[in-house]
């Protein structure tokens, strides 16, 4: 068995929406970046790759190639999931947090949890999404970005296939 972490932070910005989990939350400000900068999933991203030792998000979907540029995360999660998938890998549990002030994420949680479930095959007693807040410390109290922490837990062998 294997355990990952991962997170992401990105600033908040007008002129984008803001998308979490695959699901559009809405708010006057969206999360700025190459793709549609979803910190859930990248943060669920990394996790996944670095509990199976496959580097970072950055160096499989670099900002820098144009085939990324505004892509749905949930389509990076789908060709990780498949990646580890191809390399014998059963994911066993994802938990996840938001960090971010505003809006409140409690009514659009389930959604999201559906949405991470539906991409990578999973029965939903094996992800979680929380959310908190800093009380309003620090440039994500001040609602000036969202980040996102994601943990994993892998096994290799037969179970749950992507």
């Amino acid at each position: 068995m294997r355990i990952g972490i991962g997170y992401d932070v990105h600033r908040l910005v007008e002129g984008r929406k803001l998308i979490l989990g695959g699901v559009k939350i809405p708010y006057p400000k969206g999360l700025e970046g190459h793709s549609d900068a979803d910190v859930l999933t990248h943060a669920i991203c990394d996790a996944l790759l670095g509990a199976a030792g496959e580097r970072d998000l950055g160096e499989h979907f670099p900002d820098t190639d144009a085939r990324y540029k505004e892509i749905c995360s949930l389509e990076l999660l789908k060709e990780v999931g498949g990646l580890l998938a191809g390399k014998g890998w059963t994911i066993e549990n994802i938990d996840s947090v938001v960090v971010m002030e505003t809006p409140k994420l409690n009514p659009f949680k389930q959604k999201i949890k559906e949405k991470i479930c539906e991409t990578l095959g999973l029965d939903s007693d094996r992800v979680n999404v929380k959310a908190t807040t800093t009380e309003g410390l620090g440039y994500l109290g001040r609602s000036e970005a969202v980040a996102s922490y994601a943990v994993c837990l892998l096994k290799k062998g037969d179970g749950f296939l992507f």
